[in-house]
């Protein structure tokens, strides 16, 4: 691990001071900041292990080092491997522009989970938690990746400490302006905080997002391995407004139910500065080329980095150009990059999910 601060200066970039003041004046002592801050580099985890991906994980490390590749043309990308063989095969892959590194060992691709949340306090300090990441409830092998949070922190010197609930990066969506958006099946879930009431988890995630209002949706428990994330169905784009993908009328299955009802709940909700909520539809695919029922058709599950906004495409022409004119009308002066990424969202996840920002400083 190199731990030298100017060594990480010269590759990653200088970080000028950003403000994200509330309209009333007031902020708390430290607070996770929106997706679309600058970014100092992107996170990302290089999937190695047929245990976890089987006869997938050729395609998925190709997925993965599109998404990479495609990022470092917008800002700085590392990559964490488990071990030196995997730096190489990352490395062959995604490129000259792309920093891999074995500094801290991964299990799995899903960088937005086990990667710590990065906060920021009114001077402009940073520091890092971590979530507690239990593999989504003990559904999957998470040696490594329990300590990747605390393993990005150190090789960054950030101070760090751990929340108090287990959770995921991509169970929470924050404007940054004192609201969060979650799905009680996610958080709200025996396999991740036993014994914890609802006000207990809600309390314990807004003193680490630094936020005043948390807007629970009910979600979907027990159906995927992350028991329904909310940044695959709503995103926020401002404090205020919120993008939600809706499924063609025809569908009428557990996702498709839930996804409304986010719809719903969402367009009767007010923030934590009192704004009625502005609710985008997002008109979900027709059609897409996989047959995997665990595949997430999914536009929302777009990575914003500096300048542009990653997401994906699914084949369907008239659906894939609609969702990109609506990210570019949310997002202006952001290119708009749609990809090809089938693979990856057949595994359960997507861009989003297998991406974390670390915001410039």
């Amino acid at each position: 691990m190199n731990d030298d601060r100017s060594f990480l200066s010269r590759l990653f970039g200088a970080a000028p001071e950003t403000d994200r003041r509330r309209p009333d004046g007031a902020r708390p002592q430290r607070w996770v900041e929106p997706d679309d801050v600058p970014h100092a580099r992107t996170w990302m985890s290089w999937p190695s292990r047929k245990s976890v991906w089987g006869r997938q994980l050729g395609g998925v490390q190709q997925d993965i080092a599109l998404i990479a590749r495609t990022i470092a043309r917008f800002e700085p990308v590392t990559v964490c491997a488990p071990d030196d063989y995997s730096v190489r095969e990352a490395l062959s892959l995604c490129g000259p522009a792309v920093t891999v590194t074995a500094a801290v060992p991964t299990d799995d691709l899903w960088m937005r989970d086990t990667a710590p949340v990065f906060r920021r306090d009114a001077d402009g300090r940073q520091d890092a938690v971590g979530l507690n990441f239990n593999g989504w409830g003990g559904k999957q092998t998470h040696r490594d990746d329990a300590e990747v949070a605390a393993g990005v922190a150190g090789l960054l010197r950030l101070p760090f400490s751990y929340a108090e609930f287990v959770g995921e990066g991509g169970s929470i969506e924050t404007d940054g302006d004192g609201t969060l958006l979650a799905t009680e099946s996610s958080l709200v879930n025996k396999n991740r905080n036993r014994g914890m009431s609802r006000d207990e988890i809600e309390a314990a995630v807004l003193d680490v997002y630094g936020a005043d209002r948390m807007i629970w949706v009910p979600g979907v428990k027990g159906r995927d391995i992350t028991d329904n994330h909310i940044d695959v169905t709503s995103r926020f784009v401002r404090p205020g407004t919120v993008l939600v993908q809706l499924p063609p009328a025809d569908r009428h299955d557990v996702w498709a139910r839930d996804a409304r009802e986010q719809f719903d709940i969402l367009s009767g909700a007010t923030d934590a500065r009192g704004r009625r909520l502005r609710v985008i539809r997002v008109d979900g695919p027709d059609t897409v080329r996989s047959r995997d029922p665990q595949f997430v058709d999914s536009y929302l599950n777009f990575h914003l980095v500096n300048g542009a906004v990653i997401a994906a495409r699914f084949g369907d022409r008239t659906k894939d150009e609609a969702a990109r004119r609506t990210l570019a009308e949310s997002f202006p002066g952001r290119e708009v990059v749609q990809l090809d990424v089938d693979r990856l969202m057949a595994g359960g996840g997507g861009i989003h999910c297998s991406t974390m920002q670390e915001p410039l400083a």
